[in-house]
């Protein structure tokens, strides 16, 4: 059998309330030599019995279904199983407009320098309506990506078409870094290939705050700042220690796991200045890590992250008054 051209890497977990059209969608491209793995991991509502009856109609689908295991472990099965020259992500409440695989496909086929293409996005509600409030226009050429690799954004996970060599290349996905895998691939791939985004908007990108960016706010940051000091060692020619790590050790820890001193106390400093305007971050597991920063900084006051009075104020004003006491002790001690 000859191999596809893109191999569609797919996971779902019970989203069988935007699945059908997720899978119309891929099925109505006008490029349609793909195959589309579809990993339901380990769903608990109607996914697999919509999975099976689009793979009965259609033979491009491989349907796999597996125990829970998260989104990780799920990318790195089909990026192991995929036969295409690329591999296309997509997320299992999103839809891809008709024209999104001819065009990356194009496009990494004339630049063979490039390894990653996404595309820009049309932001949705969970119930389909465009989002007027919530546009990203994300980089375009690979030296703006590359740009903007310390601050975001780069490339929208579910929009992205890449090479699979690459990608087996860099070993795929890291366990590490859940929450944040998508942002530590782009730096380690950074290293080895240009990125771009097509400057069309050919993925309607659904935005909830159910979403990972929403829930896992102080874990993103902590993981994300994690990622960029794992990649300052690589470029200076150093081991990066994160390399095999299954998960982020406490911050604590990064000096003993880095080698030098200093290295947690930047590391909660980075993710303080993240988390400043995420209430709930604030309130929950992200306050005794400020109350730690604010501690390392009692004899340079010039290292403290600005605005977190201001932060006080925010808390209270979201209704977690105890937080927002809690905080404004610590400064104040401080």
């Amino acid at each position: 059998m000859t191999s596809p051209r893109i191999t569609v890497a797919l996971s779902v977990y019970n989203n069988d309330r935007y699945l059908a059209a997720a899978l119309d969608s891929l099925l109505a491209q006008s490029f349609g030599d793909f195959e589309l793995l579809v990993v339901n991991d380990g769903s608990t509502d109607g996914s697999r019995a919509i999975i099976d009856a689009y793979a009965a109609r259609d033979p491009r689908i491989r349907p796999i279904h597996q125990p829970n295991r998260g989104l990780v472990p799920s990318l790195n099965r089909m990026i192991a199983e995929a036969r295409g020259d690329y591999i296309a992500r997509m997320d299992g409440d999103d839809i891809a407009l008709p024209e999104r695989f001819a065009r990356q496909v194009a496009f990494l086929d004339a630049h063979p320098d490039h390894g990653v293409v996404g595309t820009r996005v049309i932001a949705i509600t969970e119930t389909g309506e465009p989002r007027a409030d919530w546009t990203i226009d994300h980089p375009i050429d690979a030296d703006a990506v590359h740009a903007a690799l310390e601050a975001g954004p780069l490339l929208c996970h579910p929009s992205v078409m890449m090479r699979r060599s690459l990608m087996t290349m860099v070993g795929g996905y890291r366990a590490a870094y859940r929450h944040c895998e998508d942002y530590d691939l782009w730096l380690r791939l950074d290293e080895r290939t240009r990125m771009a985004n097509l400057p069309e908007r050919l993925l309607r990108y659904r935005y909830s705050t159910t979403q990972v960016s929403h829930r896992h706010v102080l874990a993103q940051h902590y993981g994300a700042a994690v990622a960029r000091l794992a990649r300052a060692e690589r470029i200076a020619g150093r081991p990066d220690p994160t390399d095999g790590w299954t998960t982020l050790p406490p911050v604590d820890d990064l000096d003993a796991a880095f080698g030098r001193a200093g290295v947690a106390r930047a590391i909660r400093a980075e993710v303080t200045r993240g988390i400043l305007y995420h209430p709930d971050s604030l309130a929950g597991d992200g306050l005794p890590l400020i109350a730690k920063h604010v501690r390392d900084t009692r004899s340079d006051r010039g290292a403290r992250v600005p605005g977190l009075w201001r932060a006080v104020a925010r808390l209270a004003r979201s209704g977690k008054p105890v937080a927002a006491m809690r905080l404004a002790k610590a400064l104040a001690r401080g």
